[in-house]
């Protein structure tokens, strides 16, 4: 029974330091397989999601090592096979990044189907269109995605929806493909940028990365590299929201004021007090939150992964405020978890209607999913009473010693095991 018990009712008040983006390391992780030389990646979030993905590696022959806990080195001249199915590369959505490095480094692979958290719809017709449009076959057989080409050509490949795990997969190929390729309606996130950015410290030749058009000349090889991931806008994110909702003074450390904008943006609107300096923001909510609307879309619009987070806060905020989400269908199954908790929320189809509330009050809660699992604990931090919160690996996957950074801050937040724990949680905090 593993769980996070919960104390609402302090504000968080301190600094914490932000690790390495999530997102960022898992592509990254897989295009170092891309060379037989050696690479060194600095700032890895140490999470369950990169230890699958470091596992899935070594799985297939890559020498794996751990210099310290967020940085990795990783050999891969020895790999002795291109099928990577291993159980637990079934669970995250990142596995998918094989196919576009292995492919482009070896001209096959087979990769399991991916996983991830459910919700919704993520089909990968954009990824197959992409390799196909580079001479590549694609087929589905046995839970598997394989792809094989007799040689990679270069191409003029437009995305029919603006897509990051596409857009990566395709530039991840293309980078040792013959000839230029031009990626049209890229993604433009931080963390695609990140990974063309690696690519090209590896002796790749990509620009454009960060806007609409992506433009990458093939090379014939790639070689050994150090390189430091970004930081995580999202973990970031969410601990800004985490001062809102309890009403705290928090500054989040080691971050890009930058890629972070479109949040600081909706925390100004509802109230709070943001100062940005050069790799730090701190939020103040020293004043009663209020209302706004909000509509999720592709970066530099609000992120999608911050829904939840700004869901929660808004459920406290005076008056009727409307969240809309444009990019997954399947984005709201936690307003239950917060309607007993008191919330005021009507979910009708991609929107979100919600009655502000006075407060929450401390229950027991479910993670759906990854960050809304984080938006529960920031509505428990607030919340009076005591929370618990079940399937936290959920949360696990995403937010590396996320009990531990809340509690430097002051929260009441402890991981139990067992009945008798919650008690002696229950027993001290009471």
């Amino acid at each position: 029974m593993e769980q996070y018990a919960i104390k609402g009712g302090n504000p968080l008040v301190g600094e914490v330091e932000i690790g390495g983006a999530k997102n960022a390391a898992l592509a990254i992780l897989a295009a170092a397989a891309m060379t037989d030389e050696t690479v060194v990646i600095e700032n890895v979030p140490d999470l369950r999601d990169t230890m699958v993905m470091l596992q899935a590696m070594e799985s297939i022959g890559v020498q794996v090592e751990r210099e310290n806990r967020h940085t990795v080195r990783i050999n891969a001249k020895n790999i002795r096979n291109l099928v990577i199915e291993d159980d637990g590369i079934k669970k995250i959505r990142a596995s998918y990044y094989f196919l576009g490095a292995l492919l482009g480094r070896y001209k096959k692979a087979e990769v399991a189907l991916p996983g991830g958290c459910n919700i919704g719809l993520r089909p990968i017709d954009q990824h197959i269109k992409g390799f196909r449009a580079l001479g590549a076959e694609v087929r589905i057989e046995h839970g598997l995605i394989i792809t094989e080409a007799e040689r990679l050509r270069g191409s003029h490949i437009y995305f029919d929806g603006v897509t990051v795990g596409a857009t990566i997969n395709v530039m991840l190929a293309a980078a040792l493909a013959e000839g230029q390729t031009i990626i049209e309606n890229a993604a433009k996130e931080p963390h695609v940028v990140d990974v063309a950015n690696f690519l090209n410290s590896m002796g790749a030749s990509i620009k454009g990365a960060g806007t609409d058009v992506v433009r990458i000349r093939g090379v014939q090889k790639l070689h050994g590299t150090e390189y430091t991931v970004i930081p995580d806008q999202i973990e970031a994110g969410t601990f800004m929201f985490a001062a809102a909702v309890t009403k705290g003074d928090v500054t989040v450390k080691n971050v890009i004021p930058k890629h972070l904008e479109s949040i600081s943006a909706k925390l100004m609107e509802i109230g709070c007090e943001v100062e940005e300096s050069d790799d730090a923001v701190r939020v103040v909510a020293a004043k009663p939150l209020t209302h706004t609307q909000v509509k999720t879309l592709p970066y530099p619009g609000f992120p999608t992964d911050m829904q939840p987070q700004i869901t929660v806060a808004l459920g406290l905020s005076r008056g009727i405020s409307i969240v809309t989400e444009s990019i997954f269908e399947n984005r709201f199954k936690y307003v239950d978890e917060l309607t007993r908790m008191g919330a005021s929320i009507k979910v009708e189809s991609n929107t979100a209607i919600i009655d502000g509330v006075a407060k929450y009050t401390g229950a027991s809660l479910t993670a759906p999913d990854l960050r809304a699992g984080a938006a529960l604990v920031t509505a428990a931090l607030a919340a009076e009473g005591v929370s618990t919160i079940d399937d936290v690996n959920f949360i696990e996957r995403g937010y590396e010693d996320f009990p531990q950074k809340l509690q430097s801050l002051g929260a009441q937040i402890e991981k139990v095991n067992t009945e008798r724990e919650l008690k002696k949680f229950r027993l001290k905090t009471g």
